[in-house]
């Protein structure tokens, strides 16, 4: 560990500012030395100077380690139960909200609290979330490390001198004591981890975990709740907007193309990840990115590639201890390795970040079953389904164990920062693409012609010629035929894209296992939807059989395995005008 001589320490905050808030008072913060907003230099200067294992790297990123959590702890999260909200949140078997009482919260922001001060420094980031100047609210983070200040400094919204000089009282806070375990005999804890939102308090408390991104998605998952109930919609999805002022909301899981689909470089990037949709439009909730990492390459991803630079968090990342140049490549310490930047950082940044009503919606799956269609145009209940479904695939080699397809649903793309129920957010989705005209897509980035294993990915050009056409307005004007199961709407062309390939049908050499792939995955969405049965509590009998409409209608499997490809034809349609 480097020592850092004290005439170099950066000045110290006066502890006022802090001392004086309320939430200082009712916890019994009271720290040692304080820094605040330092920028990013001092901060470099700090987590060298006390924090094994960080190091610049060759582009002059802070390449850091967050220790033995190098992603979320989604089973570790709770969030505290109180009469005051109980009634709105989304609680049972299926719901990512693990309950917790006021009084164990309490018990844990007292260790948290207790760490903290017996710190010799702690760091506070003072900063917005929401670029909607009628949404923005106030987050203060109290934490251990100078690399979690740098990486919040990143992933707020940073605020002018002046604008910090008069933020007083925060509207929420976070106490990053992760460095500290949870105690794992207290009620409600399972490991010594725990991560803790209480809506009462108006704080999250994390213990027994440094991984970075429990703060960014602590926020994200607070959003959930805030904005919706203010009839705001918080999605989680990137966004772009061409010369025209036309939005588009991009939402996809990992490995679906959802950051490179995005990422268009004749459309400036609102945001990549949190955005929320509004009665003036939609906003970024963030003022940065946090990029997966691992394979990164300047020729696919330059935007993200050329974002690596000073200030820039690497985290978990393998280098060369000699040159520091990055091996994105490498899964040494984990996969899941992440980059922060500040939004400012990608060239294309669309600043402020905010936008018109989206134009259009885009769900991105990747299909690994090959047997959705490339693109589909979505009726308003289809786009409910598909946006509660959240669908994607893993192929052989993403995990161990997995040797062939297998489906993956996250309702609303992200079902672990749920705070209601999926149906409030696709039916607040759908009231806003009805009033302003919204179209949905259903784009397939996964295989065609055959499953992983026996056809093909199908290629980022011909999914990128797909995107154009939805943009340039091709697509309004195409002709659609109909799908069998899940009676999704087909182009009968798009430019730049070979016609047989539209069709998945087409180009499967063996139709009667076609029939039974594509009738099976539909088994899949009916079978996954039976965790929203209680929907109906929360947006009425009548949406949520009317949601339940937009889904597939699969034969009974031996039906199929019967007649094969026969059993499906019948549900072929004719040629629908555009």
């Amino acid at each position: 560990m480097l020592r850092y001589a004290s005439d170099n320490m950066p000045a110290c905050a006066d502890g006022k500012f802090l001392m004086d808030s309320h939430f200082a008072k009712e916890s019994g913060l009271a720290p040692r030395q304080v820094f605040r907003n330092l920028p990013p230099s001092q901060l470099y200067e700090l987590a060298l100077a006390f924090e094994p294992g960080t190091h610049i790297t060759s582009t002059g990123a802070l390449a850091t380690l967050s220790g033995e959590k190098m992603g979320r702890s989604p089973k570790d999260k709770r969030i505290v139960r109180d009469p005051e909200t109980e009634k709105d949140l989304w609680w049972g078997p299926y719901s990512p909200n693990y309950v917790m009482d006021d009084r164990t919260f309490l018990t844990n922001r007292e260790r948290a609290i207790d760490y903290l001060n017996t710190l010799d420094r702690i760091f506070v980031v003072d900063a917005f979330v929401n670029w909607d100047p009628a949404s923005r609210l106030k987050i203060r983070v109290v934490t251990s490390r100078a690399y979690h200040a740098l990486f919040m400094h990143n992933m707020l919204i940073r605020p002018t001198p002046e604008e910090l000089e008069s933020f007083g009282e925060p509207d929420f806070v976070i106490y990053n004591a992760g460095a500290f375990p949870a105690n794992k005999y207290t009620n409600f804890m399972t490991s010594q981890t725990s991560i803790d939102l209480s809506l009462k308090h108006k704080e999250m408390v994390i213990l027994g975990t440094m991984y970075a991104g429990e703060m960014k998605k602590g926020v994200f998952t607070l959003m959930h709740y805030l904005m919706p109930m203010q009839g705001k919609l918080s999605l989680h999805s990137g966004c772009n907007v061409g010369a025209a002022g036309d939005v588009t909301l991009f939402f996809g899981l990992s490995g679906t193309g959802k950051t490179t689909l995005s990422a268009d470089p004749k459309r400036p990037l609102i945001g990549d990840d949190e955005h929320v949709w509004c009665d003036t439009g939609v906003f970024n909730i963030e003022g940065g990115c946090y990029a997966k990492c691992i394979g990164l390459k300047r020729e696919t991803e330059p935007e993200i590639w050329n974002a690596i630079r000073f200030g820039t968090v690497l985290e978990n990342v393998d280098y060369d201890p000699a040159t520091r140049l990055v091996d994105y490549d490498s899964q040494r310490l984990t996969e899941n390795t992440r980059a922060s930047y500040p939004i400012e950082y990608i060239s294309n940044a669309h600043i402020p970040c905010v936008g018109g009503h989206p134009k259009n919606v885009i769900l991105l799956a990747c299909d690994a079953f090959g047997v959705l269609p490339p693109v589909s145009r979505l009726t308003l209940e289809q786009a409910m389904y598909h946006f509660i479904s959240g669908y994607t695939a893993k192929v052989a080699g993403t995990e161990v164990g997995v040797k062939e397809p297998t489906a993956t649903f996250s309702a609303c793309f992200g079902s672990a920062f749920l705070m209601l129920h999926p149906y409030k957010y696709a039916t607040m989705l759908a009231d806003k693409m009805s009033h302003h005209g919204t179209r949905a897509w259903l784009v397939n980035t996964g295989w065609t012609g055959g499953k992983y294993g026996v056809g093909k990915r199908i290629s980022l050009q011909h999914t990128r010629a797909i995107i154009d056409a939805i943009h340039s307005g091709e697509l309004e004007r195409a002709a659609y035929v109909s799908t069998p199961i899940f009676g999704l709407q087909v182009p009968a062309q798009v430019t730049g894209v070979p016609a047989e390939i539209l069709s998945p049908e087409k180009v499967w050499s063996k139709k009667n296992e076609f029939a039974s792939t594509l009738n099976h995955l539909g088994h899949m969405f009916v079978n996954n939807f039976q965790c929203f049965s209680d929907g109906d509590a929360f947006v009425g009998v009548d949406m949520a059989a009317r949601i339940l409409t937009g889904g597939p209608s699969p034969l009974p499997e031996e039906v199929v395995a019967k007649t094969g490809f026969g059993a499906i034809t019948a549900a072929l349609a004719p040629t629908i005008p555009a």
